[in-house]
């Protein structure tokens, strides 16, 4: 009787951790990590090229940004 007792609580105790360790919704804490990436490389871009008066690399990049989310904006057409 005492190895059955035994034998359950072994049971409870490896499927409470199998469930811990789990990697359900790990695909959407990738998600949100790659999109505040995005977001901080394209604040940084901003920053820059608002700093900058004489043009150069970050102003053409912001322009083309700029130009992207306008045709996304219209639909793509």
């Amino acid at each position: 009787m005492g190895y059955r007792i035994i034998g359950r609580m072994h049971a409870a105790l490896h499927h409470a951790l199998r469930d811990a360790r789990s990697q359900s919704g790990q695909g959407t804490v990738e998600y949100v990590a790659l999109i505040l990436l995005v977001a901080g490389v394209l604040a940084g871009v901003i920053a820059v090229a608002g700093g900058l008066k004489g043009g150069g690399i970050a102003q053409a990049v912001v322009g083309k940004m700029k130009a992207a989310i306008e045709e996304v904006g219209r639909g793509g057409r």
